[in-house]
């Protein structure tokens, strides 16, 4: 007991003297031919994603108006940062070179007498391109963070995958309220071809209806609105038989059809001469 407490201890000692371990053995002493490049390790305290978001992280470190932007200051700031990058990395510092270019541009410009602009009296201010540039980078690179603060896959949550067996799993169709309309559609159309019609035979009488016509004609003075001799709730073929008798009666000179204007009702009285007696019993017999 005593020796494997020893040799855990001394391989302890060893594990913490260790500059690495390769295989499960600790290595104490780094080894004199090891090679390790120069650019194995580089630490970026800033990084920017281009010579605009530099230009922009300067302006809100130096807190200046964006729309007010004094040139000479923020140039040379902008140049001791191009410098430092050239330094390590030409091939990088190319496209921040371009920004200097521009920067220096506008800076010599500024000293220079501005003409003003054919439409308007006002002088053309040298950074307004430079400016515009910079406010439209700020609103995409606004949006770029509030995209990023959504939840994504794989970063802020796992999807969860359930694997089923089709061939368990029975889905049925959805049924909606038109394939329920259609199927009852259907059912109507069958019923409509199975239905049985009965015939009975109904004897109706043109006289007799006559007579009905010349009564109520009677009853009511002699002169009526004409859709007020037909009851809609006897049926179509008495109304048929009802319509039949008054022209019958018309024909007869019984009754007279007379209306005052076109496009007026139309009224059905009995005719002149005769009385409303004599005529009921001619309708008779």
């Amino acid at each position: 007991m005593v020796e494997a407490a020893a040799e855990q201890a001394a391989q302890a000692i060893e594990t913490i003297d260790a500059v690495a371990r390769i295989y499960g053995a600790p290595l104490t002493e780094v080894p004199q031919d090891l090679y390790i490049p120069p650019d194995a390790l580089e630490v970026f305290l800033d990084a920017f994603e281009g010579p605009l978001d530099l230009l922009l992280y300067l302006i809100r470190k130096a807190n200046i108006n964006i729309l007010d932007i004094p040139m000479a200051p923020l140039t040379v700031q902008y140049l001791e940062y191009v410098e430092a990058m050239r330094t390590t990395n030409l091939e990088l510092a190319a496209d921040y070179l371009v920004m200097a270019a521009m920067l220096i541009e506008i800076k010599s410009r500024m000293l220079l007498p501005r003409p003003k602009t054919e439409d308007s009296d006002e002088v053309e201010d040298p950074r307004a391109e430079l400016v515009r540039r910079l406010i439209e980078y700020e609103q995409m690179k606004r949006a770029a963070f509030a995209l990023d603060e959504l939840p994504q896959a794989d970063r802020d949550f796992l999807w969860a995958e359930v694997w089923v067996d089709k061939s368990d799993a029975l889905r049925y169709p959805d049924v909606s309220p038109a394939d329920l309309k259609r199927a009852w559609q259907v059912i109507l159309r069958q019923a409509k071809l199975t239905k049985a019609h009965t015939i009975r035979r109904e004897e109706l009488s043109v006289r007799e209806h006559m007579g009905i016509i010349l009564r109520e004609l009677r009853d009511r003075g002699g002169f009526v609105e004409f859709t007020r001799l037909f009851d809609t709730a006897l049926g179509v073929p008495v109304l048929v038989v009802h319509f039949l008798a008054m022209l019958e009666l018309a024909r007869e000179k019984l009754i007279a059809l007379t209306q005052t204007e076109a496009f007026q009702p139309i009224y059905v009285r009995l005719s002149d001469g005769q009385s409303n007696d004599e005529v009921v019993e001619q309708a008779d017999e």
